[in-house]
């Protein structure tokens, strides 16, 4: 069992940047591969980045390669999503995720764990 907690959402101009973290309970951090998703409202909830366990492998979709970094710290049992030259369409709730099984997929429904989300507005 795997507990997830966002934070460091908020309000931010287009081009600024924020700094998500999820902090996970359990003392297996290190064994899942970790995932940040996105949804906007009457949208579906998309990939964002994802990242192995131990080698630090990342994965970004197109739309935020270049802008966005993950990183995770097993010592702290965290997962980060630092976003740059955010935009408008950035606008989502932001929501980290835990896989147990297998490497980092783009499926949200491959996940096993997730946070509550956290609100990140990019405004104009």
């Amino acid at each position: 069992q795997v507990q997830l907690v966002e934070s460091g959402g908020g309000l931010v101009q287009a081009g600024g940047s924020l700094r998500l973290s999820c902090a996970a309970s359990g003392r297996t951090f290190s064994s899942y591969v970790m995932g940040w998703f996105r949804q906007a409202p009457g949208k579906e909830r998309d990939f964002v980045a994802g990242i192995s366990r131990s080698d630090g492998s990342t994965y970004y979709a197109d739309s935020v390669k270049g802008r966005f970094t993950i990183s995770r710290d097993n010592a702290k049992n965290t997962v980060y999503l630092q976003m740059n030259s955010l935009k408008p369409e950035d606008t989502a709730v932001y929501y980290c995720a835990a896989k147990y099984v297998g490497n980092v997929v783009a499926l949200s429904t491959a996940y096993d764990y997730w946070g509550q989300g956290t609100q990140v507005t990019v405004s104009s």
